[in-house]
């Protein structure tokens, strides 16, 4: 049974890609594009989550989920896309290898170091990835850690979300929005009570406003 299992397989490795959608790109995020009015998951990459923060320890954290995705507006956003249809994913989504110019755009953006080689489901950009690496480009050039990673971290509730503050001095909330942003909430401040802080995020505790703000962050308006 395991032979013909690996037989089939090796021929569905085999087959063709089926000639998929084409037109202008719209960008969702860093391996989703929208291509013509068609939603297509990036085949073999894998780009940081839109919410995911890159950094730590020692290093500034910074939003790399939405940077990348504005580097990949940047450069492909309103090119003319050409798809080869791969595979389909779990949410019905097309998973396709894009091509703009006859350049494959998932390989250009895991060699920029834009997104990782997602191997579990394909090996075809392992050489590129490793090449970004090495070179330190894009994300290999600060700590990040692997959407895959950050994803499985996620789901075991590892990334910690503290609402006690470490002592009775120190409860100002140092939040971090999703476009970056550091703004800190003081006790009785109108989003005090919603506002969650996150440490794996780069989300911290203050003792006072003259440590918040020389830290980078700023007064929430209410």
């Amino acid at each position: 049974m395991l032979r013909i299992v690996s037989v089939l397989l090796c021929l569905m490795s085999a087959l063709p890609a089926v000639a998929g959608p084409e037109g202008v790109i719209r960008v969702i995020d860093g391996d989703t594009i929208d291509v013509g009015g068609t939603k297509v998951r990036l085949h073999g990459i894998d780009a940081p989550e839109l919410d995911q923060f890159c950094g730590g320890e020692g290093s500034p954290t910074w939003a790399c989920g939405d940077w990348v995705r504005g580097e990949v507006r940047a450069r492909y956003g309103g090119a003319w896309a050409l798809c080869d249809i791969m595979d389909w994913d779990r949410y019905g989504r097309v998973v396709a290898k894009c091509f703009v110019d006859g350049i494959d755009l998932g390989q250009v953006l895991v060699s920029d170091g834009l997104a990782f080689a997602f191997r579990k489901y394909s090996m075809d950009y392992d050489l590129a990835e490793k090449g970004a690496a090495v070179n330190d480009r894009g994300l290999h050039a600060t700590g990040v850690q692997s959407p895959a990673a950050f994803r499985a971290s996620l789901r075991r509730g590892r990334l910690s979300v503290t609402q006690e503050p470490p002592s009775a001095g120190c409860a100002i909330k140092g939040n971090i929005s999703r476009d970056g942003k550091r703004i800190y909430h003081l006790p009785g401040q109108t989003w005090y009570a919603d506002t969650r802080i996150s440490e794996a995020k780069g989300e911290r505790w203050f003792c006072s406003e003259a440590e918040a703000r020389q830290a980078g962050w700023r007064k929430a308006r209410r």
